[in-house]
This record gives C-alpha cells, structure tokens and sequence, in this order.
C-alpha cells in the first residue's frame, strides 16, 4: 500500500487540468474538469471506459512537466524545493488512477481488461522513467547529503526528515544508482514485470468468473444445505460457482463429499493449466524479482522487500514464522485428529481437504451447538453495518452520513464521515456483494489519500481521504417489503471480515499527515494490518453483540446463551487456522527467497533462456509449493492443485515477501487488544492513544508508534493467550 514515485498510489485533486488537451476535450472529459460534488465526491455518472486513457496520457504529461521543474530548478536543493515538490507532484495522474485501477478491481469488465493491457507499458514506462531519472535523483542525494549536518537537520522536522529518508531510500531501492547496462536491464524487467502481475491478476479473475456447474435438486445436489444456502442458489437458477457467497457455504454444508472434491478442484486448479494458466507467470515473476535484488546488491527479493520493513530481514520473518509453528503445530494436529475421528463415524477413513470443512462445521455444531444458521438471523447486514459505524463512534467520537451522489454500481453507496466537532473526515464507499466482474475476496482501498497543503492565504488546508472498503457477502433474496423477502444475513466470520476491512478504513479515514505518501495507510506491509486486525477482535465481545445483533424476523436481541456459546467456539481449531496461515507465508519466503542459493545470472525473456535455467526448482512449481509448505502439512496434498497460482496476493497484489505481515500484525492485535481490556473498552483515554495511533500514518516509526500507545514492546503472550496455546 505504501506510496512512492514509481509506484502511483490512489490519490486525487480537483485542480483544474488543460495541459494536452484543447478546450472542447477538457470539458467533455471528466477526469480533466473540477469536480463540484458535495465534499469532493466522485462524478461516477459521468465517467465512462474512453474517459480514461486521454485522461492518464494528460496525467502523465503533467506530471513530466512537473518533474522537469524541479529538476530545471537552478536554487540549492532543498527539502522545500525537492522532497516537498515530488511529494506533490503527479496529483492529476493518481486522481485517474486512483478511480481506474479500484474499478478495475471491483467492477473490471472485458473492456476495463483491455483496456489495462494497453495501459500497462505506458505506466510502467512512466514510473521506470522517473525511477531511473538520474538528474532528479542527484538532486534528492544533495538534499539527503545537506540534512546529514546536524545544523541543516535542525532546521526540518522529524517527520519532515523520515519522509527524506524514505524517499532517498527507495531511490536506492529502485534502481536509481544503476549505470549503463544494469540501468537498461532494470527498464526491462520492471516492464516486464508489471506486464506479468497484471496478466497473472487477470487470469485468476476471469478463472474465476468463467467456472460454474449447474445443480440439479431432482438428484440430491442439493442435500444437507440449509435453507439459507439453497434460496441463495436458487436465486442463481441452482448454478454453483467459485465466488465466496457460494463456494464458501456448499464446501461447508453440502453432505454431497463427490460434489465437494469436484468445487475443491476446481477452485484450486483455476490457473492450472488451460486457458488462464499461472505457472509460467510465476517461474518469471519470480526469477525477475530476483534478477532486480541481485541488480542493486541484495541477497535476495525477499531481502530487498523487507530492508524498510518493521521485520528489516528474512531471518526475522523466518524466526517469527518458525517460533509460532513450533507453539501450533501439535494444537493443528489435535485439530484435524478430532475433526477425522467424526468423520470416521461416516466411513471416511482418510480425511481429505474437501472434507475438512464439512466436517468442522459438524463438530463445532456438536461441542458448541453453534453454527452458521443460528448465527446468521443475528447478523442482518445492515445491523451490522449500523453496529460497526456506532462502534467507531464510541471510540472515535465520528458519524456516518449516507448521502446521495452518484456511484459505480448499482449495489455501492456512499457515506460522508464527520468528526465529533462536525468537521468532514472524508467519504467511504461500500461495495458489499459479488459478481462476474468483481475480483474475489475483500479488501480497503481509496480513491483518493489524504494531505495538508498552504492556500494562497498560507493557511494549512486539510484535503480529506475517499475511502473504499469491498467486501462478497450473500445477496438479499426478493425485494423488501416482499412476503419471503430475506435481507443479506452474514455469518460470524463474514461479519469479522467486514470488521477487519472496516479497520482499515478508519486507519484511511483518520488520517491527518501534511504529506500525501506518509498518510493513512501508506505504512510497512507488517503494520498495516495492525488496525484491522485489531477491529475484529470487538466480535468476541457481549458488548458489542449487545448493540446490534437482533434476529430480522422478530427484532429479538441475540441471547446470552448463544454469545456464551460463540463466546467457547472463538478458539475452535485456532491451531489448524494458525498453521494454515503460516503456510502462506512459508511459500512467499520460499518463492523469494531464491536468490540464497543460487548464482546471478540474467534471465533473457527474449530468448530461449528461461527461469528453469537458473532456479531448477521451479521446473515443477506444483513440487516447489509442497516442499514450501511441507512443515505446515497436516492435510493430504491432493495431486495437481496448487494455493500459488491463484496466490494474488504475492503475485500481483504487493505483498510479497510480506505475507507473513498478517502473522506479525497479529502478535501486535492481540497485545494491543490486551491493553483495551485491561483498561476498558470503552475508556476514552485508551481509545485516544489508539486514534492517534490511526492518524499518524508513518511518520513515526511503527515500534516507537506502538510504544507510545503501550508504553511497552509487544509480545506473542497475548496472542497465545487468545488461541487458548498458552492458559
């Protein structure tokens, strides 16, 4: 997430654009106008596919022209005249890209694929192009160089000067101090590259969206689906796909063990193979990604990724990966040994992954009498929505509005934010069920980020995020105010989600930074899943269930005995869930980790020379995942399916060789959660450390931030303590 020059991150302005365009273009392109909607709102209404290449080749020129300026600057670099000055520039691009790539994302149609195609060498030049710029660099090295004096370094702020070493920084890291030969081949791969996770994303989209099988309830398709399952299939003429709202719930509930090995398979071979096969994608992203850590001198990709990073080496990822294996991985097996002995009882002598869900689910229903159909009249997902916002308004004094400007779907809205002083905090757009065009999963992101800049008064002037949070949950069956009209109901976990996603929302929305890339949640990879983390663990807690979870059909408030019994199942299979996560992470260290064993050697994309050459292991990627994840195995492999060719994540959605961030995240959520429960949920102090927390983006260290919350380093204790590992 976090922002720099060569990769543009989702910002916008409303400042009036013409360079490169005549008057009539300017006016008809709305990317290139002010927009004039309430608190800066988007005009969806207005925008349309062919908007938006006129509007980047205008972007991008303005932001040339802007980098040209500073570099033509005769004065002495100076913070003001340079770090200032990038950190400004290319608002006009990201205002595009900004709203671009989110669609992309959540609503990417056949046009919007194509059209990202074409985009991708121009950005990608673009961003290499001010990467490589050797004149712009030399002046952000003078600027670093003057601040080394003690005197100079008085005259800027702390914050002024972690945003100079950050930048000066990931110059080194990008390539900038390459000369002749290396610095080409630097343009080459970082092409490459962009060209290759974008193909890598658009396949696991449109594998995704192409799958379906259609149920048939005349042959028992449909047994052991609860009800809620089945109307939801019926809504979709009984047709079963692999998007979560319906892979999900069958792999949980349907007795059908054929039907469930056929979704399983089908769900991880998406890219196996076939039309929208990854495997070549992967032995190239990763032997380039290495080809750019041996380019600038690291030992490997994962070491270049994590030198910024809370972690800073792969030792310390491997340490923590390692330390939380050795406390888990006997609890994992206890977990699987309880859920095969049930599944036994029915004659499975050897449990298979397409089993494991179906048998949880009866053996949390047997030790807890709790399960999915109990919980989900509770979690009407407008209840929850209503919960989630007064939560954030207990702890952070803020408000949410719904407010009536145009948006993208027709199933997203907006909601304007205001602080306890009735200031504007800035807009969110909720985008909560799934479709075709819409990528699997969940996730925060923003159309636009957060800054402070002088007006021509000199005033310091606050521009206010826009915030996205996405999310698949099961559609409403009928229309309201029909006879069998049945809202979006959510189950527990689905209703943690939304608390997760919503977490990072409010790290976006609090934001208050002067500088566009240390705001919001332009922080390392292994802290910014602290805020969301954290939000989910209010869902354990009575407190919070009390004020939203009513059962839709009789307004009945959600009973004690029920909370109790959610309450014991929190830490059901906390082992298997711990491991299975480490697994992840292991495959991305392993993946990035390759330049450890090997000896530098350029991979020619051009030429018969392939990535097997170097990295023979990766000749059989399907045998390279299994070895990765062979310690964390407590489930039978099932030949010719694989996690990494879907793996998006670490192959196309910036977290690689930083997966393991959810892992670090989660030691600091639960010793961070501690301090809440220690000195009350609902303590105003508490929360006010934690706002600030929230608001600081990066412009603190994130041990120091944490520090000044806690008053102490964390520790794993907490997290031991909640998984029920340590009594």
């Amino acid at each position: 997430m976090q922002r720099n020059y060569f990769k543009l991150a989702v910002m916008a302005t409303a400042a009036l654009l013409t360079v490169g365009c005549n008057k009539t273009e300017t006016m008809e392109n709305p990317f290139l106008t002010e927009w004039n909607l309430p608190d800066g709102a988007i005009p969806f209404d207005q925008i349309k596919v062919e908007h938006f290449k006129p509007a980047f080749e205008a972007g991008i020129e303005e932001h040339n022209a802007e980098i040209d300026a500073i570099v033509a600057n005769r004065a002495r670099p100076t913070f003001e005249n340079t770090i200032e000055a990038l950190d400004r520039a290319g608002r006009t691009l990201d205002r595009v890209a900004g709203v671009f790539y989110n669609l992309l994302e959540c609503d990417g149609t056949d046009e919007m694929l194509d059209l990202s195609e074409q985009l991708q060498p121009i950005m990608s030049k673009h961003q290499t192009d001010i990467a490589l710029n050797e004149e712009l660099f030399n002046r952000v090295e003078s600027v670093w160089n003057l601040y080394q004096d003690a005197d100079a370094r008085a005259t800027i702020t702390d914050v002024q000067y972690r945003l100079l070493k950050s930048h000066y920084e990931s110059y080194l890291r990008n390539g900038a101090t390459l000369k002749g030969e290396a610095r080409e081949r630097w343009r080459v791969v970082s092409a490459k590259l962009d060209s290759l996770t974008l193909a890598f994303s658009q396949n696991v989209q449109r594998a995704t969206g192409k799958w379906s099988y259609q149920l048939n309830p005349d042959n028992g398709d449909l047994d052991g689906l609860p009800s809620f399952v089945v109307e939801a299939l019926k809504e979709n003429d009984y047709k079963l796909t692999l998007l979560a709202p319906s892979y999900r719930p069958f792999m949980t509930y349907s007795s059908r063990r054929d039907l469930r090995e056929m979704l399983y398979k089908a769900y991880n071979t998406r890219c196996v193979g076939g039309e929208f096969d990854n495997t070549e994608n992967i032995r190239l992203i990763a032997a380039l990604r290495q080809e750019t850590a041996d380019l600038i001198g690291y030992e490997s990709f994962a070491d270049l990724r994590l030198a910024d990073k809370m972690a800073k080496n792969p030792e310390t990822v491997n340490n923590l990966l390692k330390q939380l294996l050795d406390a888990y991985k006997e609890p994992a097996k206890a977990d699987v040994r309880e859920v095969a002995e049930l599944a036994a009882k029915d004659g499975i002598s050897n449990l298979m992954p397409w089993d494991f869900s179906y048998y949880s689910e009866k053996l949390k229903t047997a030790k807890y009498n709790v399960n999915d159909e109990q919980v989900k009249p509770f979690f009407a997902l407008d209840k929850v929505r209503e919960g989630i916002f007064a939560l954030a308004g207990r702890l952070y004094g803020i408000s949410f509005q719904k407010v009536n400007v145009p948006v993208y779907h027709k199933d997203a809205e907006c909601f304007k934010v205001v602080d306890a002083d009735g200031s504007h905090l800035g807009l969110l757009y909720t985008d909560f069920f799934p479709r075709p065009t819409k990528r699997p999963g969940a996730w925060m992101t923003e159309f636009k980020g957060q800054w402070m800049e002088q007006d021509e008064d000199g005033n310091m002037v606050d521009s206010r995020p826009i915030i996205q949070i996405i999310m698949s949950f099961s559609k409403p069956i009928g229309n309201p105010g029909d006879e069998n009209y049945t809202p979006s109901l959510l189950t527990y976990d689905e209703a943690e989600t939304f608390l997760h996603e919503f977490g990072h929302a409010m790290h976006g929305m609090l934001t208050k930074c002067q500088y566009a890339s240390q705001s919001g949640t332009n922080v390392t990879h292994d802290f910014v899943e602290l805020p969301s983390q954290f939000n989910e663990n209010f869902l354990g807690k009575k407190e919070f269930l009390d004020t939203f979870a009513s059962d839709y059909r009789t307004g009945e408030q959600i009973p004690q005995s029920l909370i109790d019994r959610l309450h014991d199942a929190q830490n059901f299979q906390a082992g298997y869930l711990c491991v299975r996560q480490l697994s992840f992470g292991m495959l991305d260290m392993a993946f990035h980790s390759l330049g450890r064993n090997s000896k530098k050697q350029l991979i020619d994309t051009n030429s018969d020379f392939t990535p097997t050459d170097r990295f023979p292991e990766l000749a059989d990627v399907e045998a390279f995942e299994s070895k990765a994840m062979a310690p964390t195995q407590v489930l039978p492999r099932v030949d010719g399916t694989m996690m990494a060719t879907s793996f998006t994540h670490i192959f196309s959605g910036g977290y690689a060789a930083g997966y393991y961030g959810y892992k670090w995240a989660e030691v600091l959520d639960a010793d961070a959660f501690a301090v809440f429960e220690k000195e009350g949920l609902d303590n105003p102090e508490t929360a006010r450390r934690w706002r600030h927390l929230l608001e600081s983006g990066d412009t603190v260290d994130p041990a120091e931030l944490y520090r000044q919350f806690k008053g102490a380093d964390p520790t794993i204790d907490a997290l031991m303590r909640r998984d029920g590992i340590l009594k």
